[in-house]
């Protein structure tokens, strides 16, 4: 009887540990857009691997050149 216990306990864990990897498989695969991109780009074709590389050297360029917020000075 301990070990029937035991056994769908552990069936219960690993059916827990099945949903929840399931739900973070499933919030990877469909990311957010970016805020500010326009949303004609959320429903585009994917790009080629060199559009993409080009897309990330813009984003990187763009994330690089913002001004960092100055602290305020007490």
């Amino acid at each position: 009887m301990r070990m029937i216990f035991g056994v769908l306990g552990l069936l219960v864990v690993v059916a827990i540990i099945g949903i929840l990897a399931k739900k973070q498989l499933a919030a990877v695969s469909a990311p957010l857009p970016l805020p500010g991109a326009p949303a004609a780009t959320a429903n585009a074709p994917p790009a080629t691997p060199q559009q993409q590389v080009q897309q990330y050297q813009q984003a990187v360029q763009g994330a690089v050149q913002q001004p960092r917020p100055m602290p305020d000075e007490k």
